[in-house]
């Protein structure tokens, strides 16, 4: 059996400029980068303003487990198929982090014959926007710091500095450090730390804008950290803004490119489900809305996170209304969530599997209780038997539950087509009711409480000390009305990852809060959330090479 990466280098791909015409795209309207990728204008979206919305499709799962769901995978495959039984459609997805590719959880570009392509472009260096964010954010540390030692006119607090620095990769060994060491031309001694690039508020302001003058403003609105009287200090305080964009302007462009079957797909930033909001841009996803009839798209990890954060916080930012969703399921990882080892899941076990639906009803309740129409697509894996998939459908369909066998990893849009007609037809036929899940005007403590209680079924929410200081602070300060972005585990509903499968009255406790002004949330921390992840005992790092006429090897 080929890997992802031999399937993909063995396609055959158009020019990109093929997929341009093929959008009804101007020369204006994109600018080549290669021969198989391109920026799109950010005018694009303006001027595109005459045309109809496409109908938005968000594709989400289960939650994940090492096992792995193949949410992506299914987001490109559904794509196809669509494009196959007559449908114009785009795909819109995230750009990889260099972190998860070189540690354990891979790309997102999809896997097998339903992959973005150039796939090891995508997943490595793609078009510099990461590499642009980390700039970005970075030169706002270092204005930060050259403030400090030439005086600190605004009176910063070192103690009190959020603003972190980043680079895309695990690196757990960054994640508390002291800087300014050397003497006093070094600079002021404080601690700090990294994030990975991707958790960068930077990153989820890239994704929230709609403009280049948006983008401005946002950045201007970063809180860095706060005075000696604990006064918030922002990036227009230290006049960054302007430089902040000028590293960012090619960045906010969205990228063109296709999947294995010519699909053109729009790939556009990447912030994590966990520890920020998992969408990819509203420039993209917009964009894409107007060159296509349909627009698939994926908000990263279950529904617990990354819907939610799609639904209440990316829908409010860009105005975006989705048509229906799809609930990615597996069975290896529903017999996970039931109780079965990951060494052991290729082995039939029906009361697991039984035991496992329990996850997969929550997020269908979820999905619920966003009133939006859906459909639940079995991710085929070839260790899977008969009767589990049999079981999974009949289980969906004795509760009216629409479901589609979906096999796009191993015979690409042909494999979704079921999937792709089903959701036609719930879309047409479907009544939506859509609402949120809280409103802007609710406390930020109400607003947390009706996530924890509606999406992960908690028991309550517990305030650390800390937590509930920081919701008072934040409300004086008049950022109470703004959505919370919720940190949470990705592998359980609850904020302890060991509880699989649909755990019942727990309590979810709030940490502490951080400002995440200029995106235009405030990010709340459950658990122990890491925004540095590390790298595992055996990265995937240690299995890349590349050959001696530069063919990649070992990526996935």
């Amino acid at each position: 059996m080929n890997t992802d990466i031999q399937i993909a280098q063995q396609a055959k791909l158009k020019p990109i400029s093929e997929i341009a015409e093929e959008l009804n795209l101007t020369e204006t309207d994109w600018e080549p980068i290669g021969h198989t990728k391109a920026k799109l204008s950010e005018k694009l979206f303006d001027n595109s303003s005459d045309r109809l919305d496409g109908k938005i499709i968000l594709v989400t799962s289960i939650n994940p487990t090492p096992a792995g769901e193949g949410k992506s995978t299914v987001t490109v495959g559904l794509g196809q198929a669509l494009n196959k039984i007559g449908k114009k459609t785009v795909i819109a997805l995230r750009e990889p982090s260099l972190g998860p590719v070189m540690g354990m959880k891979g790309g997102a570009a999809g896997g097998g014959y339903s992959q973005v392509l150039p796939m090891e472009d995508i997943n490595l260096h793609f078009t510099g926007d990461l590499h642009a964010i980390t700039s970005a954010n970075n030169a706002l540390s270092a204005i930060i710091d050259n403030h400090i030692h030439r005086g600190n006119e605004l009176n910063i607090d070192p103690r009190r500095i959020e603003w972190k620095r980043v680079m895309d990769m695990n690196d757990r060994a960054l994640r508390q450090i002291v800087v300014g060491l050397g003497g006093p031309t070094r600079g002021v001694p404080r601690e700090d730390g990294f994030n990975i690039s991707v958790a960068s508020e930077i990153m989820a302001i890239l994704c929230l804008s709609t403009s280049l003058a948006d983008l401005k403003e946002r950045l201007s609105r970063i809180v860095i950290g706060f005075t000696y009287d604990e006064k918030p200090i922002t990036a227009h305080d230290l006049n960054a803004e302007g430089a902040l964009t000028v590293l960012l302007k090619d960045a906010l462009k969205p990228n063109l490119v296709q999947t294995i079957e010519n699909t053109p797909a729009i790939i556009h930033g990447g912030p994590f489900a966990n520890i920020a909001h998992g969408c990819n841009s509203i420039m993209a996803t917009k964009t894409a809305s107007k060159l296509g009839d349909y627009v698939v798209t994926e908000a990263g990890f279950g529904a617990d996170l990354g819907a939610e954060k799609f639904l209440d916080i990316k829908s409010r930012a860009g105005n975006i209304n989705t048509e229906a969703v799809v609930i990615v399921a597996t069975v290896r990882a529903l017999k996970m969530h039931g109780g079965v080892p990951v060494d052991q899941l290729t082995a039939e076990s029906a009361d697991a599997l039984k035991a496992g639906m329990e996850n997969l009803k929550k997020h269908i309740e979820t999905i619920e209780e966003f009133g939006l129409p859906y459909v639940v697509a079995i991710n085929k894996f070839p260790t899977d038997t008969e009767a589990e998939t049999d079981f999974i459908q009949s289980w969906c369909e004795s509760r009216n539950v629409d479901v589609a066998l979906t096999d796009v990893w191993a015979h690409g849009g042909e494999g979704g087509i079921e999937l792709a007609e089903k959701l036609i037809n719930k879309i047409d036929s479907a009544k939506r009711n859509f609402q949120y899940v809280y409103a802007l005007e609710d406390s930020l403590e109400t607003k947390i409480r009706k996530i924890a209680q509606k999406i992960y079924g908690a028991r309550d929410i517990e305030l650390s000390a800390q937590a509930k200081k920081q919701i008072a602070f934040y409300e004086k300060e008049g950022w109470g009305n703004l959505p919370v972005c919720m940190a949470k585990t990705q592998y359980s509903l609850s904020d302890d990852p060991s509880l699989l499968g649909r755990p019942k009255g727990f309590t979810i406790t709030i940490r502490e809060l951080r400002p995440s002004i200029g995106a235009g949330f405030i990010i709340v921390l459950t658990g122990e959330m890491m925004t540095m992840p590390g790298l595992p005992e055996n990265p995937a790092a240690l299995n890349m090479d590349v050959t001696n006429d530069g063919k990649v090897i070992g990526l996935f």
